[in-house]
């Protein structure tokens, strides 16, 4: 392997380029214009435009990615993460190109292309999976057969799924029958995407970070725990995975030795599980590829992951991985606001100052003055933080949260800390470990999970309301000499300075320009007040529309569910400000929009004020893998 292009941006795009560097390969970059003055492109060794503004023309642009191959000539492609990393019509044609692939086989990535097909690998493989029916399922009464026999709640999923998109939970025969309409019906949904699951209540999400090379040699590196998610999308992870039997840890090693040699695995990948609180596992999905949080798994095993996959995409030998060492923490920062349910934003970072010392790593891609573009994931970088035992991680990093600094964009650090002093977490002071995937959301988020709510008809369920947080602003002072910070109300603030900023928006900070585009971050209780007079309802972000949940000529009430919206690999979820009848819908499943864009219209004429109505099931929801 002489050059490698990364087929890839961001950190785990520099990621690459840093152990190819060490390794004397040489390294060519692929940047759309928004990523032009990126670190990764700045250091590799040749770095080439991609013309255009969304991912399609850009990062999944198979065919100009293979020209580029030849330009540059490139013996060998790494795809990273996400993208084109697990399409095998594209690892085909870097192959057919004389270029080597950095993964699996592409019969490898057929087989474990979908859910469904990885199921089949799994019962061939003799690894106990979810019950389910490994088909897609398009009638009702076999979709209810199967909830009476396993019981509720269950789960719909997407054969495409991944990353916790395409998940809808169903609780009674009347939701199942509203989902079966809604994808029947109500919009031309497909119904032959989905295949059923029972939903596994109070399940960790464990799974190993494996390899195996062209000579059958097998390892898993690491165990990891991956169970603290939002919407089935990890947030934080740790290796080795903690208070684990030895029982269910010779289980997982096993079943993902037998899941890699099922399909002749060559390379790295993950293998994912789902383990109940008696010490059952269940197989969940194969990731034929690095993940985000191969980082905790280099940390705790002292190997570098990367090097590993170039080896074994050379035909060379995989290192044995000696027993873990110590215990890892991998944080995602990411520009998302946990004060509105870890939504994902955008904007310009103002002020940016990593944490340092012993046992801290930063894998990051962005720098100060760098814009987080609302076209591309959220994620910045990962702090991984390492120390000799779970314990002293647990205290490195709430000291490596105390020095972190981000401004301009919101991040979950603040949500991070509160999480690291809580003992169902951290397991101290004789508390036991008593987490699991929906955990995150049901103590800290909102109350129902919203992916819970996925494509339910918009009488099922409304969401749940945030309590208002007034504004303030904080100061560094001094009293009689000693430093001190001191919270404002920013009212006050505001009336002693005179300043302007947050007139007319109720003291929210509006967001950062974006491209030369100017201040777009009025209000919300602003833009809702607007809607809930005129009836034009507007995206409230740059996203894909993923399901209408309304009927033109359909009477909704405040608070019911219109439309479903897609961005950054996070679901958000548009709501009636009023109630009203629905005059126009202006988008299609698959569409894209654009920040202000209309989805829906309603008549709200004849329409008076109206109070959200109550949710019929206010209890708590059970938990799930």
């Amino acid at each position: 392997m002489r050059k490698l292009l990364i087929a890839n941006r961001g950190e785990i795009a520099l990621r690459v380029v840093r152990t190819a560097r060490e390794m004397g390969i040489a390294t060519v970059a692929v940047y759309a214009e928004q990523d032009r003055d990126a670190q990764y492109v700045q250091m590799a060794d040749e770095a080439y435009l991609l013309p255009g503004d969304t991912y399609r023309d850009t990062y999944l642009n198979e065919d100009l990615l293979i020209d580029l191959v030849h330009r540059s000539g490139a013996d060998a492609v790494h795809p990273g993460y996400g993208f084109l990393s697990e399409v095998a019509e594209f690892a085909a044609k870097v192959k057919d190109a004389g270029a080597k692939w950095v993964g699996p086989d592409p019969k490898a990535l057929t087989d474990l292309g979908d859910k469904i097909t990885a199921k089949r690998v799994a019962r061939a493989a003799r690894v106990p999976a979810v019950p389910g029916i490994a088909e897609p399922v398009t009638e009702i009464r076999t979709l209810l057969d199967f909830a009476h026999t396993h019981g509720y709640p269950i789960m719909m999923k997407r054969t495409d799924g991944g990353g916790g998109h395409g998940i809808t939970v169903v609780r009674n025969d009347d939701e199942l029958r509203g989902f079966y309409l809604n994808h029947d019906a109500l919009q031309g949904g497909d119904l032959k995407e989905y295949f059923v699951e029972k939903f596994i209540d109070r399940a960790r999400h464990v799974e190993t970070q494996s390899g195996r090379d062209s000579h059958g040699n097998f390892t898993v590196y690491s165990t990891r725990d991956c169970t603290v998610q939002r919407r089935n999308q990890k947030l934080i992870e740790e290796a080795p995975a903690p208070f684990l039997t030895e029982d269910v840890r010779r289980q997982l090693v096993g079943y993902s030795r037998h899941l890699f040699e099922q399909v002749d695995y060559v390379g790295l990948g993950t293998c994912e599980f789902m383990v109940t609180p008696t010490g059952k596992v269940y197989f969940l999905e194969v990731n034929p590829r690095l993940q985000v949080e191969h980082t905790v798994s280099e940390e705790v095993s002292g190997l570098d992951l990367v090097r590993e996959q170039l080896v074994i995409a050379d035909g060379g030998t995989l290192t044995e991985a000696p027993a873990p060492r110590g215990h890892s923490f991998e944080l995602r920062i990411t520009c998302e606001d946990p004060a509105t349910n870890l939504t994902p934003s955008s904007g310009t970072i103002t002020a940016l100052s990593w944490p340092s010392g012993p046992g801290i790593r930063i894998d990051s891609g962005v720098e100060e003055g760098d814009t987080v573009s609302p076209k591309f994931d959220s994620m910045m970088g990962k702090l991984v933080v390492t120390a000799q035992d779970r314990e002293a991680a647990v205290a490195r990093v709430r000291r490596a949260l105390r020095e972190l600094r981000i401004e301009g964009v919101p991040t979950p650090a603040s949500l991070f800390a509160r999480i690291f002093a809580d003992d169902a977490f951290t397991a101290e002071h004789g508390h036991p470990f008593d987490v699991s995937t929906k955990w995150l959301e049901r103590t800290y988020l909102n109350r129902r999970p919203q992916a819970l709510n996925t494509g339910q008809p918009a009488s099922l369920g409304t969401p749940a309301a945030e309590p208002e947080r007034p504004a303030s602003e904080t100061f560094v002072i001094e009293v009689d000499d000693r430093r001190v910070k001191l919270t404002v109300p920013q009212e006050i603030v505001d009336g002693l300075t005179g300043s302007p900023r947050f007139q007319g928006v109720g003291g929210r900070r509006p967001t950062q320009p974006l491209r030369g585009s100017g201040l777009h971050g009025a209000d919300p209780a602003v833009r809702r007040g607007d809607e809930a007079k005129s009836g034009v309802i507007a995206s409230p972000m740059q996203a894909v529309v993923t399901r209408i949940n309304v009927a033109e000529g359909e009477s909704v009430a405040k608070g019911d569910l219109l439309v479903v919206l897609e961005s950054m690999k996070m679901e958000n979820y548009v709501y009636a400000p009023v109630k009203g009848t629905v005059t126009k819908i202006f988008v299609s499943p698959g569409d894209g929009v654009e920040a202000g864009a209309t989805l829906v219209t309603l008549d709200v004429t004849a329409s008076g004020p109206a109070s959200a109505p109550e949710p019929k099931d206010a209890s708590e929801p059970k938990e799930a893998a």
